[in-house]
């Protein structure tokens, strides 16, 4: 319990149950080698705080950028909400000191955006259950005040695959993810991903899925590509690089 009775403490809200708010802590490794020591994991909690999450965000880069359109809105709110966005916001609460891991997921929890993501969510459901609606939903508002209000320029919004597949449009050219290695036990592996533009390796890119793998690969393409604009490059390069800026919404 002294692990909710800190993160309590840090949130200033009035948490009134302090085994909610420990379960939500609890994951599913620790209560496998501690079994019977909590009331369970946060898995179900995570279910329950995606959903709250979602909505408060919503709701909040609804009212706030009422002159965007539906597909803006989504950007904005994905970046918010995805596994590295929630996991910053885990950071602003220091999450990882208090979550309680199981010894195979200790020390690796910082550079695991969706372990840090989930228990936020969980935290979030935790909230809900406990206090309701409104002061849960100001709290997410309040802690993601800075990327709800920012003025984020709407490409930067938009995912390094994304901005990659609108690059290479103008060439007709797909780009193409070759899985390099898939490295560890099945329950920690490692992948590493390189994206491909015709013959051309534009990207590498490693992470704990293959998902974040091929996005790494392709935020460091888009990263190649735009540098040949301000450094030059053969006609063909310089036209996919334009692509790469201007397709995604910005300017030569």
């Amino acid at each position: 319990m002294e692990r909710a009775d800190r993160l309590s403490e840090r949130l200033g809200l009035p948490v009134r149950d302090r085994g909610l708010l420990a379960q939500a802590l609890t994951h599913s490794s620790w209560l496998h080698e501690h079994p019977g020591e909590a009331r369970g994991h946060n898995e179900r909690l995570e279910l329950l705080g995606d959903a709250v999450v979602n909505l408060a965000v919503s709701e909040a880069l609804f009212q706030r950028h009422p002159d965007e359109d539906e597909g803006l809105l989504s950007a904005r709110r994905a970046a918010i909400v995805s596994a590295t966005g929630l996991a910053e916001l885990a950071d602003r609460i220091d999450l990882t000191d208090d979550l309680a891991l199981g010894e195979g997921e200790l020390g690796r929890a910082a550079g695991r955006p969706s372990l840090l993501a989930s228990a936020f969510e969980a935290v979030a459901g935790a909230l809900f259950l406990d206090l309701g609606w409104e002061p849960t939903r100001d709290w997410i508002v309040e802690l993601a005040g800075p990327e709800i209000q920012a003025g984020v320029a709407p490409h930067l919004l938009k995912s390094p695959k994304s901005r990659l597949q609108e690059a290479t449009q103008r060439s007709g050219i797909r780009p193409h993810y070759r899985l390099l290695e898939a490295a560890g036990p099945d329950h920690d592996k490692t992948f590493r991903v390189e994206v491909l533009v015709g013959d051309e390796v534009l990207g590498v890119g490693t992470g704990t899925s293959r998902r974040m793998a091929e996005t790494a690969a392709a935020a460091e393409a888009v990263e190649h590509l735009e540098s040949r604009v301000t450094d030059g490059g053969t006609a063909a390069e310089e036209a996919a690089a334009a692509g790469a800026v201007v397709d995604a919404g910005g300017s030569r």
